[in-house]
C-alpha cells in the first residue's frame, strides 16, 4: 500500500457520509493527482435522478472539468467501494492509472444494492486494461457507511 492511500480514502469516506447525511446512497470518491486532491464527490443518483451520478462518475467529471481535459492519465482515485462495471470503464476510458478501493461489490450487493457481480480484477483481465487496482485499503470503515446509510435512510436497499 502507497503511503498517502489511507489519506486518501478518508477523504472519500468522509464524502460518503456527506451523501448519506444528505439522503444519498453511501458511497464516495477523490480523485488525487501526485499529492494533490483534484476532485472529491460522493454518489448523486437520488438528488439527480440519474442512475450514472455514482460518485466514481461525478468525481471524474468535476475532475476532468477542473483540469479541462478528458485524460486523466496520472490520476489516482480512492473509492469507498470497488467500482461497478460502469464506473470501472469510466476510470479505463479517462486513463485514470490506479483505482484504491474499501469495500468489494459482494459487499453492496450484501447490502441490497444491485450491483453486477463483475470484480475489478476480471474487467481489467477481459478487456486488458492498464490501470492498477489497489483493493481492500479501509475495508472495514467503508462496509461501516453501509450500516451507516441504513440506519439514516431506514430503507436497506437502493
Amino acid at each position: 500500500m502507497i503511503k498517502n492511500d489511507e489519506r486518501f480514502m478518508r477523504l472519500a469516506i468522509k464524502k460518503a457520509r456527506e451523501g448519506i447525511g444528505r439522503g444519498q446512497t453511501p458511497f464516495g470518491a477523490c480523485i488525487v493527482k501526485g499529492k494533490k486532491v483534484i476532485a472529491c464527490s460522493h454518489n448523486l443518483v437520488w438528488k439527480n435522478t440519474d442512475i450514472t451520478a455514482h460518485a466514481e462518475v461525478t468525481a471524474i467529471r468535476q475532475a476532468c472539468s477542473k483540469l479541462k481535459t478528458l485524460d486523466l492519465s496520472g490520476c489516482v482515485i480512492y473509492s469507498t467501494c470497488e467500482p461497478c462495471p460502469m464506473c470501472f470503464a469510466a476510470c479505463h476510458w479517462a486513463r485514470i492509472s490506479r483505482i484504491v478501493f474499501g469495500c468489494a461489490i459482494k459487499d453492496a450487493k450484501r447490502y441490497g444494492f444491485n450491483e453486477l457481480q463483475i470484480s475489478g480484477s476480471r474487467l481489467k483481465r477481459i478487456s486488458k486494461s492498464r490501470i492498477r487496482l489497489t483493493p481492500g485499503v479501509l475495508a472495514r470503515e467503508s462496509v461501516e457507511l453501509f450500516d451507516c446509510w441504513r440506519r439514516q435512510a431506514g430503507s436497506g436497499v437502493y
